[in-house]
């Protein structure tokens, strides 16, 4: 089995490629950058003239994982790039399974689901994204699923939850108020009052590994299948660095459109045999001291 992996210089995508590494998978990157783990590397822009046969040629994989995507924070739900990405990830799928790739894993997101819901199960909560980011992400699968099909090839799609850990940007949350703890950063409003579904990014990477390894099919929630109210969450940062978190919490503060809860029901991953390792706790402790 050998894994072409996309994405792997990005946040997850560095865990995946250690994941596979401890798996003893024969690894190809490919992209603008290859990952940190040294692996054969294909370089090439997705977005830039990439002649995606040459490059799956050249790759000689059986599996892919596809994690690339346009993920500048906060900037990425709305950005017109998600558009191009819809077009590179349906070519390059379209070139793997032509030329003959065996299994097909692509990361997907919660904002594809209605959050009206609250709490989303696969195949049955309803697909409704409001954020172009998600549109885009839906439409992604659609398509891509529709080709798979055609060349009778297993396409696995992970709707990946809430993500945290080591290596993530310093603008997202779990960072953030790591640095206001810190004297840092100033202080800023959080939505406490939502709950949200929380998994460590090394927990999400064994996930979309345990899709490849076990040729599933379908969609798959990746989470941790239990919410934290975000002022709690708070609170667990603020008390690991022995710190008082009122600065923060004195002020609630909501993008227009985020749900009150969003928790992913994760036992249709877990009928795979994957099982999440590391503890919020754990994770926060990890996080926080590799920052």
């Amino acid at each position: 089995m050998r894994i072409l992996l996309t994405g792997a210089s990005g946040f997850i995508g560095q865990y995946v490629a250690r994941t596979l590494k401890k798996n003893n998978f024969e690894i190809v990157t490919v992209g603008r950058q290859p990952a940190k783990e040294e692996h054969d590397h294909i370089q090439v822009d997705f977005l830039n003239q990439c002649n995606f046969s040459t490059v799956v040629m050249e790759a000689r994989a059986t599996h892919l994982i596809h994690l690339a995507w346009y993920a500048d924070h906060q900037k990425y739900w709305s950005s017109p790039l998600n558009m191009d990405w819809i077009k590179a990830t349906v070519m390059l799928i379209d070139a793997f399974c032509r030329y003959g790739g065996e299994h097909v894993v692509v990361s997907g997101t919660c904002a594809e689901y209605d959050w009206k819901s609250g709490y989303c199960t696969e195949d049955v909560t309803p697909i409704s994204p409001q954020s172009i980011y998600g549109i885009s992400k839906d439409a992604t699968r659609r398509i891509c699923q529709n080709i798979c099909a055609g060349f009778e090839v297993p396409l696995a799609w992970g709707r990946i939850f809430s993500t945290y850990g080591q290596g993530e940007s310093d603008t997202r949350l779990l960072p953030a108020l790591a640095a206001v703890f810190s004297n840092k950063k100033a202080a800023f409003g959080v939505n406490q009052e939502a709950y949200r579904d929380l998994l460590h990014v090394a927990d999400v990477a064994d996930a979309l590994v345990t899709l490849t390894k076990s040729q599933a099919s379908g969609c798959y929630n990746i989470s941790s299948g239990e919410a934290i109210l975000i002022r709690e969450f708070v609170c667990l940062i603020a008390n690991y660095m022995n710190v008082d978190p009122s600065n923060v919490l004195k002020t609630i503060s909501a993008r227009k459109g985020e749900p009150k809860m969003l928790i992913g029901n994760n036992e249709k991953l877990q009928e795979l045999g994957w099982k999440q390792k590391i503890s919020l706790i754990d994770g926060i402790e990890d996080s926080i001291k590799n920052l």
